[in-house]
């Protein structure tokens, strides 16, 4: 066969490529397992079991048992839900700390007992009354919590003897009063509304029940007592190196616990005025099933009012359904204990399994087929041929600063860039050899831009978009934007601001790597090319924030053009530069610039001769190139290699790059052997000098241009002389 000779089997091997290549690619576009991922990662998906459990379990017996559904019967099933669902968020609180209370039944009887004989036989007002079951209650919370807490005895045991001790004083106090509260009658409207009343046909219980739940939510999630009860339960040992007062925390849970069961008794003392010594027989076992069926940990650190109501509203109703079908007594505890046991399954299984489940769908690569790379090889007459133009560059603050991203300079030619720890750092010009801190800004400082004040905008990886005055003050402009529609991630906070520019009219336009990973897991992003990046909008006029371009593969690089009517930005994954543009008639659309590079390109600057710099943080490989079109090879990798054994573009060779308003590449500049600049992220003309930074050195370069404006400033070039 000829060379011309058409070659049939290549073409049938080169269709079916592509035909498996175009399978893989809608099975990972159309399938979203990063969807299934984002769910589970939501902290509501802990509450599906429950509430599936709870709906199961109200359409089994609703079935079974005729009038389940009558409006009679519902109204007296919320009103003992009122009461009984206090109890399991006192038994909830007390476990999220990482604790137990068996005493709650005998805490609830003594309750009933201050309640009863304060009303039927000292016949105090109802608020005297309540307060004195209240104060009762919390006094049993508190011996619980000096006990457990400050003495630090064994939780279990501890409530174990409150509740024997409770119960038989209790049991002693009833044998001498029983008669007495039997034969009084208070004549209290409000005692008789707390007991039958309701508002716009719900319970009073049901309402206090409400009003508790969403204290103790707010107390939980939104206040740093709520924090602490989270972190101790979580670990004891690390919040108490964290500073947090592990005794005390424990303490305030008893006492709130008490406070609650005082509540729920006072209630049940209004509603049946019985002083039977069976009042709360059994209680902390039906509590302590509903709250660990509702999700609670049952080893402390995580809990939810929500989660406490759907279990109380669980046993409830197995409770109340045994009784109605007619069951023997003892088939209630069985059913209970059956319940609590497959409970406490459910809660270590589903946990377990649940993050097995996400670290394997989480990460869930796309097919991310790049245009050929130019070359680059000495000799190949490309315009990105290689050459060792950055081998001699002086070196500033040489292992003074660690990780500058971005280097910018003023107008009195000093030098900024950020450090890893957090600081803005300022090199003081004309030599550069005195540096100091100019600011701590926290978080890691990536993209750097004065606007026309002279207030240097920061892009801060984790934190969003921070400005800093002449004087040195730290203003947050923005850290969330609006969220995207239907949405399952909560895109609305910024997680990986990383570059910026600034346009005439004074918005700041930056760009978002990633919406999905937090600022130290970029790799993972580059394993996924999903297109989790944006450019976003930031209009110090009204405050506002809005995205502008979405579903980029790492939003980075953006520079507003000369003529300030469009943005250039680099997609870093996806080796290609784009513009997008902010006025005129194409105004909101976007276009390509550069659609092949041999590397993956980072910041963007203005030149001084109408032209644009180019970084490219790191050389595509074959290897890298291979594996962007194998989604499912990615996807291995991701979860059975360690993360510094990825496969990485090379980083080791620096490259900066011109480009015109066309995308023509100008010139490149190189440091071949890398010794100078292992990873170029940046780089800024300023006075016929080329600086540049990195995020993985610990200098910054100063590369001398032959043919460069000696007057120019990007300062003054964008806002003009002051």
């Amino acid at each position: 066969m000829t060379a011309n000779t058409p070659n049939p089997g290549a073409a049938i091997g080169a269709r079916k490529k592509s035909l498996a290549s175009q399978l893989i690619r809608l099975r990972y576009d159309l399938i979203p397992d990063h969807l299934l991922g984002e769910i589970l990662a939501k902290k509501w998906v802990e509450n599906v079991a429950p509430f599936l459990f709870m709906v199961l379990t109200i359409a089994l017996f609703g079935s079974l048992i005729d009038g389940f559904f009558a409006p009679s019967s519902i109204v007296n099933m919320v009103r003992q839900l009122g009461e009984f669902g206090l109890i399991v968020l006192a038994m909830m609180l007390v476990i999220g700390a990482g604790g137990i209370d068996l005493s709650v039944g005998s805490n609830f009887a003594l309750a009933n007992f201050v309640a009863l004989a304060t009303m039927h036989i000292l016949g105090w007002p109802v608020w005297a009354a309540l307060m004195a079951t209240l104060a009762a209650c919390a006094f049993v919370g508190l011996l619980n919590g000096f006990l457990v807490g400050l003495l630090r005895l064994r939780a279990f045991l501890t409530t174990l003897v409150t509740l024997i001790i409770v119960r038989a004083v209790v049991d002693m106090l009833l044998l001498r009063h029983a008669v007495s509260i039997s034969a009084g009658f208070p004549d209290s409207l409000v005692w008789d509304f707390i007991a039958m009343g309701s508002v716009f046909g719900i319970p009073f219980s049901a309402i206090v029940l409400l009003v508790a739940a969403l204290v103790i939510h707010v107390l939980l999630t939104r206040t740093r007592p709520g924090w602490r009860i989270m972190a101790v339960g979580g670990s004891r040992r690390s919040a108490h190196n964290s500073g947090i007062s592990v005794r005390w925390t424990v303490f305030g849970t008893y006492v709130g616990a008490g406070v609650l069961v005082g509540m729920a008794g006072f209630m049940y003392a209004a509603r049946l005025s019985s002083a039977g010594a069976d009042a709360g027989m059994g209680l902390e076992l039906a509590a302590l099933t509903a709250a660990v069926l509702g999700g609670n940990a049952l080893g402390g650190g995580r809990a939810s009012s929500a989660k406490a109501i759907m279990g109380a509203i669980t046993v409830l109703v197995v409770t109340n359904s045994v009784i109605r079908m007619g069951m023997p007594s003892g088939v209630g505890s069985i059913a209970l204990g059956a319940v609590l046991l497959l409970a406490a399954t459910l809660d270590v299984r589903f946990l377990k399994n649940r993050y097995k489940l996400l670290a394997s769908v989480y990460v869930s690569p796309v097919v991310n087929e790049l245009p050929p790379a130019p070359p680059t090889q000495a000799g190949s007459g490309s315009a990105y041929e290689v050459n060792d133009r950055l081998h001699d560059v002086e070196l500033i603050g040489l292992g003074e600063i660690e990780a500058p991203e971005d280097v910018i300079l003023d107008r009195n030619d000093n030098l900024y860039c950020g450090s890893r720890q957090g600081d803005i750092v300022r090199f003081l010009a004309p030599d550069y050899k005195k540096k100091e801190i100019f600011a701590h800004i926290g978080g890691q400082p990536l993209g750097l831009a004065f606007d026309r004040d002279d207030n240097l905008y920061v892009c801060v990886g984790g934190m969003g978009l921070y400005y800093i005055t002449p004087e040195r003050e730290v203003v947050k402009a923005t850290d969330e934007t609006n969220r995207t529609p239907f949405s399952i991630n909560d895109d609305s906070r910024l997680r990986l601001a990383d570059d910026l520019d600034i346009a005439p009219d004074g918005r700041v336009f930056f760009s978002e790597g990633t919406i999905r990973y937090e600022m130290h897991d970029w790799p993972v992003d580059s394993i996924e090319a999903r297109g989790n990046g944006r450019i976003l909008c930031y209009d110090p006029r009204d405050g506002s924030t809005k995205t502008v371009v979405r579903n980029i593969r790492f939003a980075n690089g953006v520079c507003v053009s000369f003529d300030g009517k469009s943005v250039l930005y680099a997609e870093t994954f996806g080796c290609t530069i784009k513009r997008y543009w902010i006025e005129g008639p194409k105004a909101g659309t976007v276009e390509t610039i550069i659609g092949a590079l041999p590397g993956h390109p980072d910041n963007i600057n203005r030149a001084s001769d109408g032209n644009y710099w180019l970084a490219l943080v790191g050389m595509r490989t074959p290897a890298m190139d291979l594996a962007a079109e194998m989604p499912g090879f990615r996807r291995r990798m991701s979860r059975r290699v360690a993360q510094d054994e990825w496969i990485y573009p090379n980083i080791n060779t620096g490259c900066v790059v011109k480009f015109d308003e066309e995308g023509n590449i100008l010139e490149a500049l190189w440091d071949q052997a890398g010794a100078n600049h292992p990873m170029i992220t940046s780089m800024r003309e300023h006075k016929g000098s080329l600086f540049l930074g990195g995020l993985s050195n610990n200098r910054i370069g100063r590369y001398r241009l032959k043919d460069a404006d000696p007057d120019w400033t990007s300062c003054d070039h964008y806002w003009g002389k002051k």
